[in-house]
């Protein structure tokens, strides 16, 4: 481990930082967490929190979510798709859907409309910043967040006319092309555009098909938000997103390289149009009334080719398979809370309230495609209301209080065209309670006691005895203690967190594997293990060393266990995973930064991340590999205009982002085991925007 730890990034910026200068007197600009309800510092909120703002998606040129979560540590995601749609905070995330609905741990909101599970939507064009809060988010966002929470805002309506223009162009023929517009369309209204498309290639040449394209990337989103000042003291918002994904899904070669034998590729398509209203009045000096109301429609394609390979690549062993999944989601939200005003505080004026409800209605239609297998049909049906409350008591000037309850019911109707008809009714409690203590003005520290929790559901497979027809609840139990310091005349911030979560009745993914046919058959289901453990510590630090120099730097060290947990396959035999590290939870992780203003318009950006190996399933033992990875910008900016050049992945290291422990491979009778999905390789390209 210690040889892993020096050649990781922690290493690499604290040599490259101890050969600089000291500090000159710099102030650096505050960033807000707007998913808290008041909308905080995030170096003054206390719990994990990491808030990527519009500089680094740029200095990153970043098209999507999964090229921006290394900023934060112990983050990770899973893709099986052509872009990550699964994340993961501290170990605790799904990985992946195909027959089952899936009840998320992580949730992932875009301007207040919950799209949990749909991070093809994830686009980071004219996004304001993007939040990403570590640890049970339960009194604040319910059963969605039970390892946190993933928040994206898009920029706001302006009242002075501005706009700008994009365009980009790079390797593995890929472009991109957008623009946005914002001002004011009367005294008391204003508006904002945004529209943006990026095509790429992709990352795969299939070479039975002669084609580089069949993993391409065509993405189209559009975005309008109004603002109204109805009076001095209530404002109204709208916004609607529409989102066209329509991309090849192309990604596992029998080789494991970036070439494929596909004959049949597939699609990872998504469709979605969706709308929040936000209301925001002063109802008096006492009380703030907030409202949110949302809707979203969304129209899924995930398939593949489930072989490979084509007919005739291994006569008398081979197998031909397509595998598609069509689904239809539609969810909607209603959130109305009460916040204490400025003469509404109890207890002498000493004690700010929230207290609010909550409604979620979401509906999910599966159709399931697969060659030589009947049609699917499944329907799910899910219904959540909530109450909740967070107290928040200042005592004098240095030590303040906060306590947050949240309870909810939860049900699941499930039906299918197998005959299945099942239910469950859950009501789940979340609770946080936080001491947070000023050592001086410049250091901030908080202790948190958690609970969470993650719903319970129903599993579709006939074969399963009626004991595991339904899951339980997760319940997750976390302390996290943490230091928020602002130092060297504020040039200097840093954020350190330590935690400990038990997870209760740990919801882990299980699966009958077998052959038929000569092919490998899966049947996936949801148990419940005894307690898993996840702990470990984070830091960040963002520090302006110089008027011209900024050294950014995050580093998150993980340790899981399986609680008991036998799996067992025809395929595989029997594993006993008790104590394991769990899936997708890398025991480090680590990004950092150095930006150099080499005069006042031109800058050069280098960056490194690293991940330490991980399993890629809690149901069998393949493991990704170790990886460091190099990136680089140089941007020329003017007042009217700014272009780069860039580059990701500089040394083109072969990096996975997903992994099947089994054989797939009919030239070998099946008997290779591991297949791979990479990581985008290196990629280079020139940016441009125009300002107006």
């Amino acid at each position: 481990m210690t040889s892993r730890l020096l050649r990781s990034p922690l290493a690499l910026a604290v040599f490259a930082a101890s050969t600089l200068s000291h500090a000159d007197e710099v102030a650096l600009t505050p960033v807000t967490v707007e998913a808290d309800f008041r909308q905080t510092d995030v170096q003054q909120i206390p719990e994990a929190v990491t808030v990527v703002g519009s500089d680094d998606i740029s200095a990153r040129s970043a098209e999507h979510l999964e090229q921006v979560l290394s900023f934060a540590p112990n983050v990770n995601y899973s893709s099986g798709a052509s872009r990550g749609r699964f994340y993961q905070i501290r170990g605790i995330g799904e990985r992946s859907q195909f027959i089952d609905p899936v009840n998320p741990s992580v949730g992932l909101v875009i301007d207040g409309i919950d799209m949990t599970g749909l991070g093809g939507a994830a686009t980071l064009f004219d996004i304001k910043q993007v939040e990403v809060l570590r640890g049970p988010q339960g009194t604040r966002f319910g059963a969605n967040a039970l390892a946190g929470m993933i928040n994206i805002r898009s920029n706001n309506p302006t009242k002075e006319t501005e706009g700008y223009l994009s365009a980009r162009a790079g390797n593995y023929d890929s472009y991109g092309l957008g623009g946005a517009v914002s001002g004011s369309l009367s005294d008391t209204a204003q508006g904002r555009i945004a529209v943006h498309g990026y095509q790429s290639d992709g990352y795969i040449d299939n070479t039975f098909l002669d084609r580089d394209d069949t993993n391409n990337i065509d993405e189209i989103v559009a975005r309008g938000k109004l603002a109204f000042q109805v009076s001095d003291d209530t404002d109204i918002g709208l916004t609607y997103l529409y989102a066209d994904i329509d991309n090849g899904y192309d990604a596992f070669s029998l080789d494991n390289t970036r070439e494929t034998l596909s004959d049949d590729p597939g699609t990872d398509a998504q469709e979605t149009h969706a709308l929040a209203l936000s209301l925001d009045t002063q109802l008096n000096s006492a009380a703030v009334l907030q409202s949110e109301i949302t809707s979203s429609r969304s129209d899924i394609e995930y398939s593949y080719d489930e072989d490979w390979s084509y007919v005739g690549i291994a006569p008398g062993w081979e197998y031909s398979v397509f595998d598609q999944y069509l689904r239809e989601y539609e969810r909607n939200t209603a959130d109305i809370r009460l916040l204490s005003g400025t003469d509404g505080r109890l207890f002498g004026n000493s004690t700010d309230w929230v207290v609010g409800l909550y409604a979620m209605q979401r509906s999910e239609d599966l159709t399931r495609n697969k060659t030589g297998k009947a049609q699917y049909q499944s329907e799910l049906d899910a219904a959540s209301f909530a109450a909740y409350g967070e107290l928040s008591l200042n005592l004098g000037e240095m030590l303040r209080f906060i306590a947050g309850t949240r309870v909810e019911n939860w049900t699941n109707e499930f039906s299918d065209s197998n005959g299945l008809d099942d239910k469950t009714d859950e009501t789940l409690v979340a609770a946080k309670l936080t001491a947070e203590a000023l050592i001086t003005y410049d250091h901030l520290a908080y202790l948190s006691l958690a609970r969470g929790y993650k719903a319970g559901g129903v599993n579709s497979e006939p074969a399963l005895d009626s004991a595991l027809r339904t899951f339980d609840a997760e319940i997750n139990h976390s302390i996290e203690v943490g230091l928020k310091s602002s130092m060297l005349e504020n040039s200097l911030k840093t954020r350190i967190a330590a935690f400990y979560i038990d997870r209760k009745d740990q919801q882990i993914k299980n699966s009958f594997t077998y052959m038929e046919d000569g092919a490998p058959q899966f049947k996936d289901y949801i148990g419940n293990t005894k307690n898993g453990k996840n702990y470990g510590f984070e830091l960040e630090s963002d520090w302006d060393i110089t008027e011209r120099l900024n050294w950014a730097l995050s580093y998150g060290y993980l340790i899981t266990e399986i609680g008991e947990y036998t799996y067992e396959s025809e395929y595989y035999g029997v594993f006993v995973q008790d104590g394991r590290q769990q899936a997708h939870a890398p025991q480090y992780s680590a990004a950092t930064a150095l930006t150099y203003g080499l005069t006042d318009a031109l800058s050069v950006r280098l960056e490194t991340e690293a991940k330490d190996e991980y399993y890629f399933s809690d149901s069998h033992d393949l493991k990704s590999e170790a990886y460091v990875l190099w990136h680089a910008r140089v941007a020329y900016a003017q007042p009217a205009y700014e272009v780069a050049l860039y580059g990701r992945n500089l040394t083109d290291r072969d990096y996975e982002v997903r992994g099947f422990g089994f054989g797939n491979d009919p030239r070998d009778g099946y008997s290779s085991y591991g297949h791979y999905q990479y990581g985008e390789p290196l990629t280079y390209g020139v940016e441009g925007k125009f300002y107006f």
